[in-house]
């Protein structure tokens, strides 16, 4: 009698393995199936032959991209020119930036050749271009760290920047500065005495369920530092965002959009419901509450 039951025991403990086993690979099956699918939609996501932010990034499945307006920054951030997807970023110097696997694509735009366009000065940068091509130059203008405002209209009216110590003042020039050399220039001044301890000075904090192309993520200090919101997509059903980031680093390089490490299946895109108090980047970690918009 003892036998028969440690025999049907060991029977029902096989039979148990069996059923064990065949659950086991029906359920890599799924997970495969899953990820198939999943490479799929990354697939579906990148253009690689498109050139501009728009065209190259495809929102994830069931998000569509919220509307702006053809003269907004919102506008000039989804339509920005893009290098071939694969291309490297460089630093100001031309070394290659050492880090090679947190970009998904590089902004067709200059570095510089001084170690100067760095986080908070890719997003100054980028402000300023869009607002000269608008012509709304009196919209240029920047707070230093010593909180002297630099204004474009003074600086193109033709008056140089002094600065001693921490005294800041207006030295009139011979003439205009009406160039893009000289609004390069410009900037240049503003990368130095300007970064992300000002910036979010100027800035105003957002909820993040109000983002937006053009808001900023940003911690002020040192070290501190800023990524752009480029790009923002809405699901209609759920209510759910995704947005994608752009930043420049030190030392100073490219302006590139990030991946999003966290989810490789969606990335570059990230999704507001994601973000559990921080938003992961590749490079650094805010807060959820450092969203902030000009």
């Amino acid at each position: 009698m003892k036998f028969r039951q440690i025999f049907f025991t060991q029977f029902l403990l096989n039979a148990l393995c069996v059923l064990i086993f065949v659950s086991c690979k029906e359920k890599v099956k799924e997970v495969s199936a899953i990820k198939a699918d999943y490479m799929e939609r990354v697939e579906a996501i990148i253009d690689s032959t498109a050139s501009t932010v728009k065209a190259r990034f495809t929102p994830p499945q069931g998000f569509a991209r919220i509307a702006v307006e053809p003269e907004s920054f919102g506008y000039y951030l989804r339509n920005f020119p893009l290098l071939a997807i694969d291309q490297k970023v460089h630093l100001y110097n031309g070394n290659l930036k050492n880090d090679q696997t947190v970009h998904a694509s590089i902004f067709d735009i200059d570095v510089g050749k001084r170690d100067l366009q760095q986080c908070a000065d890719a997003v100054m940068r980028l402000r300023a271009e869009y607002l000269l091509g608008q012509k709304k130059y009196s919209e240029i203008a920047f707070i230093f760290t010593n909180g002297w405002n630099f204004e474009y209209e003074k600086w193109k009216a033709g008056n140089d920047l002094v600065v001693s110590g921490n005294k800041t003042y207006w030295k009139s020039s011979a003439a205009p500065k009406t160039s893009y050399k000289e609004f390069r220039k410009y900037m240049d001044q503003v990368f130095m005495y300007a970064g992300t301890l000002s910036l979010s000075k100027e800035l105003k904090p957002k909820r993040l369920e109000d983002i937006e192309i053009g808001d900023v993520f940003i911690l002020g200090g040192s070290p501190g530092h800023a990524v752009l919101v480029i790009d923002v997509a809405e699901n209609t059903s759920s209510g759910d965002k995704a947005f994608m980031l752009a930043q420049s680093y030190m030392p100073a390089q490219q302006i590139h959009v990030l991946k999003n490490k966290e989810n490789s299946v969606l990335s570059p895109w990230y999704l507001l419901s994601e973000i559990d108090n921080r938003l992961f980047t590749p490079e650094w970690t805010f807060d959820a509450d450092q969203l902030m918009g000009f």
